[in-house]
């Protein structure tokens, strides 16, 4: 057996190390030119150092079984720039690997323009005015929702961030602070960029994004049209209202047109779980809920499997990582368990993600019951799924049927895939999927079955946040490959 040699590694290395550089300023210009993002089965390549991008090149071998090269990958990302392109998401592994197994002797051009040159071209469907956005509240979610914004906005994106509405604390360096908090996390790492504090006008510069700082005790303080902010989408981040009634006092601001709540809505509220029911937007709501992070990340794997196996009926338990309204050590906390110390124990809980389910997927309605367990981690959760189904299935067939979804289907984008026999939650950390299906951990016994899904409870949900309030501003993106 003749084996490379060492030298021969090292060359094949630097050629694609090369490559990987020379994919940077075309990745780019798609971004920022054509408002068009690239990924790689799923890991998004915009702003992606070489290295990266060449990780995300080696993700495939675990995911196919087949390492794709960047000799092959390289081609298609030139073909791309050089094309009239729309706003879109594509998968440039997907497409690749397409290409290769559906050219049927046509040239990569003509393959690109066939698959995707018709429906984002230069017929494509403009892309609606620019639309102001506000964060009402500005913890967890909102800041990593700001981040999202911020980072989309690069590319001409229509969602502009214009201002931040967050109560004065009596710290005379309140938004220096509030900066800072947006510049560094623990958890999620540094803000890819630069911020510039305006002291003197309460503004902030993000990578150029101008964001106004409201200081505000309630919304019926706020007059949104002084800031020239107008027709603008409300973000509520605090979770203080989460009814109709509540809610409706952003509306009564001049200025204010929609409002977004990010947690589960109460009443008669729409709970949107983006992929699986945002369809159902009629462009008329003034008061949407994106739902729960949980919710978020059940549904997806909920609904494929309804679709193909059946549910007779199900338990879900939540492994959720504690939050903000927990103690950090034992003291007073209005609910029960939840005054122990957040760092140290183990906080069994409730969780409404069970019953909030039958408002994506009616069909479950009364079918699932759930629990929740706080856990002494910062981010990232995991939903066990003890579901009895309405026939037989294998560990391999259900672990296949996961796989196809997860990579093909219109659900790329909620669910995802992993086969690491070594994955921990700390892997999951900025992932921008709603969840990821852990294959190694399926259980299957006839009818019966407990699967494992990791979930970004922080960023994979903000994710979804904004997928959601794109689809109230109207923007419509193209993705491809098309689901099967």
């Amino acid at each position: 057996m003749n084996r490379p040699k060492p030298d021969d590694f090292f060359k094949d290395w630097k050629e694609r190390e090369a490559l990987a550089e020379g994919m940077i300023p075309l990745i780019g210009k798609l971004y920022r030119s054509n408002n068009v993002s690239l990924y790689m089965y799923g890991r998004n390549l915009v702003n992606r150092s070489v290295t990266e991008i060449m990780k995300a090149h080696r993700f495939v071998r675990q995911i196919e079984k087949n390492e794709l090269s960047e000799f092959e990958t390289f081609p298609v990302i030139q073909a791309l720039a050089a094309m009239d392109l729309g706003p879109a998401h594509i998968d440039i592994g997907k497409l690749t690997v397409l290409f290769q197994q559906q050219s049927n002797g046509r040239s990569l051009e003509e393959f690109l323009q066939q698959e995707i040159g018709d429906d984002i071209g230069s017929t494509r469907k403009p892309i609606p005015q620019p639309q102001d956005v506000v964060l009402y509240g500005f913890g967890r979610i909102g800041r990593l929702v700001a981040r999202l914004l911020i980072e989309k906005a690069g590319g001409g994106d229509v969602l502009r961030l214009r201002a931040i509405v967050v109560r004065r604390t009596k710290s005379a360096d309140d938004l220096a602070k509030r900066a800072s908090l947006l510049r560094r996390d623990s958890v999620h790492g540094s803000f890819k960029g630069t911020i510039r504090v305006m002291e003197d006008e309460n503004k902030l510069v993000c990578n150029g994004n101008e964001i106004q700082v409201i200081y505000a005790n309630s919304p019926e303080e706020v007059d949104y049209t002084q800031y020239g902010i107008g027709n603008a989408l409300v973000v509520d981040n605090t979770g203080v209202w989460r009814d109709e009634e509540g809610l409706s006092q952003h509306l009564k601001c001049p200025g204010v047109s929609k409002v977004l709540l990010t947690a589960p809505g109460k009443g008669d509220l729409p709970n949107i779980v983006y992929g699986i029911n945002h369809h159902t937007l009629t462009g008329d709501e003034k008061i949407v809920s994106a739902a729960s992070c949980t919710t978020n990340a059940i549904v997806p794997v909920l609904k494929v499997l309804m679709e193909d196996y059946g549910i007779v009926k199900g338990h879900v338990e939540t492994v959720h990582a504690y939050t903000n309204d927990q103690n950090l050590i034992d003291n007073y906390h209005k609910g029960a368990r939840r005054g122990r110390s957040a760092a140290l124990n183990m906080v069994l809980t409730e969780t409404g993600a069970a019953k909030a389910v039958a408002k994506a997927i009616p069909e479950l309605a009364g079918k699932l019951t759930g629990n929740a367990i706080r856990v002494p981690v910062p981010n990232v959760s995991m939903a066990i799924l003890n579901l009895q189904l309405g026939r037989d299935t294998t560990v391999e067939a259900l672990n296949e049927f996961m796989r196809q979804k997860a990579l093909y289907s219109p659900l790329q984008q909620q669910i995802g895939y992993t086969v690491s026999e070594e994955a921990v939650s700390t892997d999951f950390v900025g992932d921008r999927h709603a969840c990821v299906f852990d294959s190694k951990a399926t259980i299957v016994n006839g009818d019966s079955c407990v699967l494992y899904c990791w979930y970004d409870n922080e960023f994979g949900y903000s994710c979804q946040v904004v997928r959601v309030l794109e689809q109230m501003a109207g923007v419509e993106w193209a993705i491809y490959p098309k689901g099967l």
